[in-house]
């Protein structure tokens, strides 16, 4: 008995260098948000897709922080072993310009008109 393989096409990409071809449809990761249940790249190709994406997203981040590194690599000076560090004494702070007062209950304005029931 003849045993046939039932062929669906890898959609590739031209971005990363990936043409079209028939594989196998075991050949297909399950995706289960398709219709059909399958993903649209053979397994092989999507895994070398999304680490060329990885990698595009390495090199983006790399390139808009470039500062980044050059503050990371910069020298750092040690304090001096010898020398201790002493706190500068506490001047008299300045006080806030207001306050908070607690009251004990909020008492109705004596002007305001009754509630009517």
């Amino acid at each position: 008995m003849v045993e046939t393989t039932t062929l669906r096409k890898c959609i590739g990409s031209a971005r990363f260098g990936i043409e079209p071809h028939e594989a196998p449809v075991e050949d297909f990761p399950r995706q289960p948000s398709q219709k059909d249940g399958l993903g649209r790249m053979c397994a092989v190709h999507w895994r070398s897709y999304t680490a060329g994406l990885a990698r595009d997203a390495k090199a983006r981040k790399a390139a808009a922080e470039p500062e980044a590194e050059a503050i990371e690599q910069a020298p750092v000076e040690p304090a001096p072993v010898n020398q201790v560090a002493v706190k500068p004494a506490p001047a008299d702070e300045p006080k806030p310009a207001r306050s908070r007062t607690r009251r004990a209950h909020a008492e109705p304005a004596a002007d305001a008109a009754p509630v009517a029931e």
